[in-house]
């Protein structure tokens, strides 16, 4: 199959012929209809993000249809249409938190093949890593089957890759996280593909007034279309202090998805008294600066949130519902449609901030 491969930090993506194993028992094998770029990528090319070997598959949000599936395989079957899950979003379900409902602090115990075992992906008979251990930037993946979530046929695929990291994390932020409540106030500081589906989910739970901040005017344009009651433009003046004008005093919630330090600092100074801060944007490696005073004598908090503290086979039909309901809005999110040996121009246009979301897609499709 082809797939986009990197070597090492810094350097393009390689399209070359990788080989791809039969699934085992437990696994499900997906051709890929759509793969979605996430900033996430960008983060790993540069060393920010953890991979795990070289030569590795980047990419980590896609959909697709079953091809077929091992031994032992009960939840899905050839033809089923499915989103595939990140790491941050597979379970085991068996664990200690999978069975209290905690599923995204998972240890994710057996669902990697053994170390002795066949490798899932190779080239010239060595073993090729798959990103987040899905390696999407590809025309199949080769998955546990907990990767997997089976969708209705009439959500589009390129639609539906979305839905498996910027709508989960963004989403999940809000429900599973932040727990926004009806009448709450918010603060979005970032309008990417995530931070937008965080604007999304705000209003979707029923917030009465979301401020989003970014740098770029196309994005907080954007954010309006999709329910933010205000916009900040980050380059002019100081955020916080109108972001604290325009609520009156603070947000109820601030929700970073940008993942540089100085945002968080910033995200916690624009909480009212009793505000949550809830970090989204990947802060790995980074030392973080709370005002102390403000988090004591406010009880203002702050909690990290990984994938949007996913419970996938919950969450995501859920998604997928709100979007064929008309609630969740899809299809301005993707600003443009690539071919899978277009996919370093589409990362360096989301390095360059352009556009919300741009979709690989196969077989033509979407549109």
């Amino acid at each position: 199959m082809r797939a986009a491969v990197i070597y090492e930090h810094d350097s393009p993506l390689r399209l070359e012929e990788v080989a791809i194993d039969k699934p085992l028992p437990n696994e499900v094998l997906v051709r890929v209809v759509a793969a979605g770029l996430c900033h996430s990528e960008i983060g790993a090319i540069r060393g920010e993000i953890p991979i795990v070997a070289f030569p590795s598959v980047l990419g980590h949000e896609s959909a697709g249809i079953v091809e077929a599936v091992g031994e032992d395989v009960t939840y899905a079957k050839p033809g089923d249409h499915v989103i595939t899950v990140p790491m941050s979003g597979i379970f085991c379900g068996t664990c200690e938190y999978c069975l209290t409902g905690h599923v995204a602090l998972c240890a994710r115990e057996g669902v990697r093949r053994d170390p002795g075992a066949r490798p899932r992906l190779s080239m010239n008979g060595k073993p090729v890593d798959q990103f987040s251990e899905l390696g999407s930037f590809a025309e199949f993946v080769l998955v546990h089957e907990n990767a997997v979530v089976k969708i209705p046929d009439e959500m589009p695929l390129d639609r539906a890759a979305l839905v498996g990291c910027a709508v989960k994390t963004g989403l999940g932020a809000v429900f599973n996280a932040a727990r926004l409540e009806p009448g709450a106030t918010a603060a979005v500081i970032g309008c990417g593909g995530v931070g937008l589906n965080v604007i999304q989910g705000a209003r979707i739970a029923g917030a009465l007034r979301i401020v989003a901040v970014d740098q770029e005017p196309a994005r907080l344009e954007l954010a309006r279309t999709l329910g933010a009651t205000d916009a900040v433009d980050a380059r002019e003046g100081d955020v916080v202090e109108r972001v604290l004008d325009i609520t009156n005093g603070g947000v109820d919630h601030s929700l970073e998805v940008v993942g540089r330090a100085e945002t968080v600092t910033q995200a916690f100074r624009m909480l009212r008294k009793g505000g949550m801060t809830t970090v989204v944007g990947v802060v790995f490696g980074l030392d973080l600066v709370i005002p102390g005073t403000l988090l004591m004598a406010g009880e203002r908090r702050i909690q990290g949130c990984l994938g949007g503290s996913s419970r996938a086979r919950i969450d995501l039909p859920r998604y997928v519902d709100y979007y064929l309901q008309g609630r969740l809005i899809l299809d301005d999110l993707i600003t443009s449609r690539i071919a899978l040996d277009e996919v370093n121009e589409g990362l360096a246009a989301l390095d360059r901030r352009e556009g919300a979301r741009s979709v690989i897609t196969f077989d033509g499709v979407g549109g």
